[in-house]
């Protein structure tokens, strides 16, 4: 009988499907398997899902006993979108009387909606009086709409989110009927019946293709004999069971760049940075904030929803991006990739075959420049000079990089465009990344403005094949750190692999209470519950915008009780040395302002500020921040140090009093109360979540300044 706990992780990348098999005590890599990807299969990309976790299994020795968990990422609802392969929808509008009603006809009936590819999702409407809504009466309806050739119905109520029992009687009596039924307020909690009804349309539309390959995909694993639950990725960086993927399949949009993001958090124990997915063609780039990516409601077809996925950029430029030249300068990098082009990269060619090379101009699309650079070789062939190639020329590529290719190659191309453009050949490298590098650089400043990261605190983290080329040298431009995991070929994989359910409430509650606030991490940890996480597992953190009087609560958890621990025994020492790490001193100059054996709190001085970690037992800097308050106190002794410990740690600077960042380490918990801005309401929710502690158990409480 095996002792082994593998967890299986599989992402469906563009071309190829991979799996990974990770240890769950050691989290090592115990397997992988790839198969390319099968769009065209009857069953689309689930087949390679299926195949590639057989193959990982059978090639590996892995017991079907022995897999704890199982989650996949899926291109599905994006490509479904994407290429319109959606049903028509029907959608039931809902209200009471008078001029309720007359808004709510025109807030559920929703134009067809434009996917901004020449496909569309056709969507028909009825509308009922909720004193008319009888099981006959609401039966009727939805037959009448069937007939009419609704695949899906999207069951829509004004003020749905406050009662819900409406919505859920259309779609029970809906489902009665074989009909798949989307529920607007399982969606969204959110006030907004016009932005709540289309993303409840959205979500419908790819529902029948969604329900048809998750039911494909689970009695395939079921019949290898796996019995755990199949989780699936969410493009907001968790998994979810998949009888809940079955209701809110929206919620899998970029599913792929938040596996391999939570791939790179995990490994490397990033706690702010900025997240780089080097490709070929294009560049993805993401923050990391406390540990979490950061999220944003989703565009889709240019129209705002209510579906959160991580707040991606995406840029033309990357590892084989293309150059535009003109005799005597470099006009541009990319967003024509040697792919697009149908062309090796000058650094994987042999050096043999440059001997009487030249160097020409080509258009790779009809609609292209036509000063894109390419070179003839010897053979009649042609190839083209990358980004990658230039970052061979200046040999910033580590050893054993993806990226690594010949370097007398790489030289002998870059000579060619040298001699177009006046310059030596490492000027020449130079002056190409430093193109891709200006492309990249307002969007990272973008990113730390809107996400209000610490400068001082920010780690460049890369993945993909394409890292090594563009984060290193952009990393030594803007004075950043970075850090390229082992493993960056498979990161999405390892990504799914080690993703934690994520759930997620949002409503609208104009100056919360700390009871309203309490309820409603109560709600999401439920949802979590429901989504596979283990009760004990889960933590909830809020985030209260209070322009838009919006509470949200995020709860995240495992889908066992034991959870992954990269650093199974971190003591003081290695948190000292983790803390002295992250903050850029030696570790003599670090101080352990407070320790529950759970939870360590370091600190040192340094230009003045103060600068905090809270590290837990796993070795995950769980709080990083540049100047704060550390306060040991006990539960009995909280509501008085906090108050002490929030002045003290209060911005009068400026004409505004700006408020602190409360964290508190209680047992083996770290709550966050960042996102919460005034101290009665971090007080009182404080008391509530820490009820069943004893008066003279130990807290830690830190408060972090924030500056204009």
């Amino acid at each position: 009988m095996s002792n082994r706990a593998i967890r299986i992780g599989i992402d469906v990348g563009g071309t190829h499907t991979k799996a990974v098999a990770i240890d769950n005590s050691t989290n090592e890599i115990v397997g992988k398997g790839s198969v390319m990807t099968t769009h065209h299969d009857e069953n689309g990309v689930a087949t390679g899902v299926v195949e590639a976790f057989k193959k990982c299994l059978s090639e590996n020795d892995i017991k079907p006993e022995e897999v704890i968990f199982i989650a996949h990422s899926t291109t599905q609802a994006t490509n479904a979108l994407l290429e319109g392969d959606v049903a028509k929808v029907g959608v039931i509008g809902m209200s009471g009387g008078g001029l309720e009603a007359f808004f709510t006809k025109r807030q559920t009936k929703i134009k067809d909606i434009d996917l901004g590819t020449g496909k569309w999702i056709n969507i028909d409407h009825s509308f009922m009086k909720t004193k008319d809504m009888t099981p006959d009466n609401v039966s009727s309806v939805i037959k009448k709409m069937a007939d009419q050739g609704d695949k899906v119905i999207v069951a829509s109520k004004a003020f749905g989110v406050d009662n819900m029992k409406e919505e859920r009687m259309v779609a029970e009596i809906a489902e009665g009927q074989g009909i798949p039924c989307t529920v607007a307020s399982d969606i969204t909690k959110l006030y907004g019946l016009t932005t709540r009804t289309r993303t409840a349309c959205l979500n419908a539309s790819i529902l029948p293709k969604m329900l048809d390959t998750a039911n494909s995909t689970e009695r395939s694993v079921r019949a290898a004999k796996v019995t755990v639950p199949l989780m699936i990725m969410r493009g907001d960086g968790g998994v979810m069971e998949i009888n809940e993927m079955k209701k809110r399949p929206i919620l899998t949009m970029l599913s792929g760049p938040a596996a391999s993001v939570i791939g790179a958090l995990m490994y490397l124990r990033a706690s702010n940075g900025i997240y780089f997915e080097v490709g070929g063609t294009s560049t993805n780039i993401g923050v990391i904030k406390n540990g979490r990516p950061a999220v944003d409601y989703s565009i889709i077809g240019g129209h705002r929803t209510y579906v959160n996925s991580l707040d991606v950029r995406v840029l033309g430029v990357a590892g084989g991006s293309m150059i535009r030249a003109k005799k005597g300068a470099i006009v541009d990098v990319g967003p024509r990739s040697a792919h697009i082009a149908n062309m090796g990269y000058a650094c994987f060619t042999e050096p043999e075959l440059f001997e009487g090379a030249e160097l020409y101009y080509i258009k790779p699309r009809e609609n292209d420049p036509s000063d894109y650079v390419a070179i003839r070789l010897k053979n009649g062939e042609s190839v083209t000079i990358t980004n990658t190639c230039a970052a061979n020329v200046l040999g910033i590529l580590e050893d054993g990089d993806y990226a690594m290719g010949n370097y007398e190659s790489s030289c002998k191309a870059m000579q060619l465009l040298a001699d177009e453009v006046g310059l030596s050949i490492e000027d020449t490298a130079r002056a190409v990344l430093q193109k891709a590098c200006d492309k990249i650089k307002p969007v990272i400043e973008d990113l730390i403005d809107k996400y209000k990261i610490e400068r001082e605190q920010i780690v460049l983290v890369g993945a993909g094949g394409g890292a090594g080329t563009l984060l290193t040298f952009t990393a030594n431009e803007m004075n950043f750190k970075y850090q390229i995991p082992v493993n960056a070929e498979v990161i999405s994989s390892i990504g799914v692999a080690l993703a934690m359910v994520r759930e997620m409430v949002e409503r609208t509650i104009p100056n919360p209470t700390a009871e309203d606030i309490a309820a409603l991490k109560k709600e999401a940890k439920a949802l979590a519950m429901n989504s596979g996480a283990v009760e004990d597992s889960i933590e909830v953190y809020v985030e209260i915008d209070e322009q838009a009087q919006k509470v949200t609560a995020i709860a995240m958890g495992s889908t066992e009780v034991k959870t992954t621990d990269l650093m199974k025994n971190c003591d003081e020492e290695e948190a000292l040395q983790i803390a002295a790490e992250s903050i850029g001193l030696e570790q003599s100059k670090m101080k352990m302002a407070g320790s529950n054996g759970s939870i360590f709190v370091v600190t040192a001085e340094k230009d003045g500020k103060t600068p905090v970690r809270m590290i837990d037992k796993k070795g995950f800097v769980k709080v990083q921040r540049s100047n704060g308050t550390v306060l040991v106190t006990t539960k009995s002794r909280l509501r008085e140090d906090l108050k002490l410990a929030w002045d003290k740690a209060s911005n009068f600077s400026s004409e505004v009093r700006i408020n602190p960042d409360c964290y508190i380490a209680a047992e083996s918990r770290v709550i966050d109360y960042s996102g919460i801005p005034a101290l009665e309401q971090v007080s009182g929710l404080a008391g509530v979540e820490l009820i069943d502690i004893k008066e003279d158990a130990e807290i830690i409480l830190v408060l972090a300044r924030n500056e204009l």
